[in-house]
């Protein structure tokens, strides 16, 4: 294959038009969820995973597996962290079994917080991808999102 290859061009359209999409959905939601509630995608997403831990076996995550969940370095989750703590939206405690371990857990104050942005984060959402099923490139990419189920 070559820099000209016609597959390499279509593949690099394609990767455009993923990432167009992905552009136009989060400027969309981010704006949305600034607005009404001061949250940027990140700290919302960050909310998001964190309140769905559960006591159970491995109901905790680890900050990697945080920083995995909302696609972004660890010293990166680890600041975000440190600003929504600072916030009153999270709070930091030893993980019993393991001194060594930090577990975050949202608080209440974030529940809240969290609760009254997700209609906002899932109508900006809708709303974003209805607006982008409009274009021609981007309606299969469209169709993709609409159709993937997480794995159980």
């Amino acid at each position: 294959m070559t820099a000209t290859d016609p597959a390499l061009t279509a593949l690099a359209q394609s990767w455009c038009a993923l990432s167009l999409l992905h552009g136009r959905i989060e400027t969309h939601v981010e704006r949305a969820l600034q607005s009404g509630h001061g949250l940027s995608t990140r700290e919302y997403s960050l909310l998001d995973v964190l309140s769905r831990q559960h006591d159970g076996e491995g109901g905790h995550l680890q900050m990697k597996q945080v920083a995995d969940a909302v696609v972004l370095s660890q010293s990166a989750t680890t600041r975000l962290v440190s600003r929504l703590e600072d916030r009153g939206l999270l709070s930091r405690y030893l993980c019993p079994t393991d001194r060594r371990g930090i577990y975050t857990d949202v608080t209440p104050a974030g529940k809240a917080l969290l609760d009254e942005a997700r209609p906002t984060n899932d109508t900006a959402l809708r709303e974003a991808l209805d607006t982008a099923a409009q274009n021609p490139e981007l309606a299969p990419l469209v169709q993709a999102v609409e159709t993937l189920r997480t794995p159980a």
